[in-house]
């Protein structure tokens, strides 16, 4: 059974006088590898007078670059598109016998094709106490992911940050909370000191209101709710990349919609480019999600 949602994103952005726009590069398509099937997509963006060429960077993600040739009083961007949420069970997945029981050793062939994922960020002393607390002991590797996730999600506390870019590790750690952008370049680090490939994820997160509550345990949103969202894919040899969100502490499923990825998180930003000027600036941003059938 599947079910087919609308969801609308708008961001736009205006200024108080004429100004210049460098280039601006837009990843909110919907990537080609993500599981969750896009029926339809139309990226609409004003002014009208631009030129837009389409390009793919080299971890297959979807950039449009736009060029605006005329001073611009507003920007904006309107994402409309249909998600088909089919139940996804995030652990159908075949890991390679060697890989079974953390730690475990990549063969050299498939860590070489990796090491642009494993090498980390110098640890602070926060990051280090931490990795430092992971125990080495062998155990099911999938069983250590999922105890790791649930810990992050217990130890950092959710918050909603505006301010641009991504808290140190250390930042994070320190303060207790983070957004889900925090919390997935934290994952990252932290399992990047463990040895494991990671990259950083962005995207869509749909959560639909059940229909009927549960009764042996939490019962979700109370509302239909859909945002830009942030989250941590690790490598597992036979698996691939497998998808952890520490900050609901859950594997990334159906209701995950990948938009980019990367190594870093400067790889993943929705929308990057220069202004050429100086002025006041005004945002408003508004995502929603509508149920179709």
């Amino acid at each position: 059974m599947s079910i087919l949602v609308g969801l609308h994103h708008a961001t736009r952005y205006s200024y108080d006088r004429p100004i210049g726009l460098g280039p601006q590069v837009v990843r909110l398509r919907p990537a080609p590898h993500s599981r969750t099937r896009i029926p339809s997509y139309s990226l609409t963006v004003t002014p009208a007078q631009h030129f837009v060429n389409w390009q793919q960077d080299p971890h297959g993600n979807w950039l449009a670059r736009f060029v605006f040739p005329e001073k611009v009083t507003e920007f904006s961007v309107t994402v409309d598109l249909t998600a088909n949420l089919e139940v996804i069970n995030p652990f159908d997945f075949f890991i390679e016998p060697y890989a079974e029981k953390w730690p475990f050793k990549f063969e050299p062939e498939l860590y070489e094709d990796l090491l642009a994922f494993i090498g980390p960020e110098p640890a602070g002393p926060r990051l280090k106490e931490f990795v430092c607390s992971i125990s080495r002991d062998p155990r099911n590797t999938i069983d250590f992911l999922v105890e790791l996730n649930q810990r992050l999600q217990q130890m950092i506390k959710y918050v909603v940050r505006m301010e641009p870019g991504v808290q140190t590790p250390e930042e994070t750690l320190t303060l207790g909370s983070g957004s889900c952008r925090d919390s997935g370049w934290l994952l990252v680090q932290i399992l990047r000191h463990l040895g494991l490939p990671a990259r950083f994820v962005s995207g869509y997160l749909i959560q639909l209101r059940p229909d009927i509550k549960s009764l042996d345990g939490p019962s979700g949103t109370d509302i239909d709710f859909t945002d830009l969202h942030a989250w941590t894919e690790v490598y597992l040899p036979g698996a691939g990349w497998v998808g952890l969100d520490p900050t609901n502490a859950v594997l990334a499923s159906d209701e995950h919609i990948v938009l980019a990825l990367g190594r870093d998180y400067t790889d993943v930003a929705p929308m990057d480019g220069v202004i050429l000027g100086s002025g006041g600036q005004r945002i408003a941003v508004s995502v929603n999600v509508i149920p179709v059938s």
